[in-house]
């Protein structure tokens, strides 16, 4: 996969003081990293009727994807099933990355890429996880280390 554009997110909130520049933009590999360590990503969904719902899951980061897993009968599952469409952030709001776009369902456990994941979850959380596994190629990721100085919008 190719590196994602880096720039500035268009804020309508000039107060925000977001420069307009491109100087102290966050590195694309930094992000990767974050995605790579972090023990919990935070995932928020819909339900069908508009409700907001957020959990931590756990997750790996295997082919610039986003992979996680829960079971088919909870709230949040049930959620993507009816609208794919997740905001998946990590823990730190100070430190902050969030990643949005629709997620693919992995359900089929002799699916390649599945093995892939197996084998980043076990290397991350000393099991391995199984199908299902919700599956996010981020449309755009927002990021920064200091606030608004560093604030970065990924676009793919």
């Amino acid at each position: 996969m190719t590196e994602p554009t880096a720039d500035r997110p268009f804020i309508a909130h000039p107060e925000y003081g977001i420069p307009k520049d491109t100087k102290n933009l966050v590195d694309w590999s930094y992000v990767a990293e974050r995605f790579r360590t972090e023990r919990n990503y935070w995932v928020a969904t819909a339900s069908p009727e508009g409700d907001p719902h957020a959990r931590p899951v756990w997750g790996v980061f295997v082919d610039e994807a986003l992979c996680f897993g829960g079971g088919p009968k909870t709230r949040w599952s049930q959620n993507l099933v009816a609208n794919p469409h997740v905001s998946l952030h990590l823990e730190s709001g100070t430190e902050a990355v969030i990643a949005e776009g629709a997620v693919d369902r992995i359900t089929d456990p002799t699916d390649p890429f599945l093995t892939k994941v197996d084998d980043a979850y076990e290397l991350k959380y000393k099991m391995r996880h199984g199908p299902p596994v919700w599956v996010l190629r981020p449309d755009v990721v927002l990021a920064w280390t200091e606030f608004p100085k560093t604030m970065t919008r990924f676009r793919f």
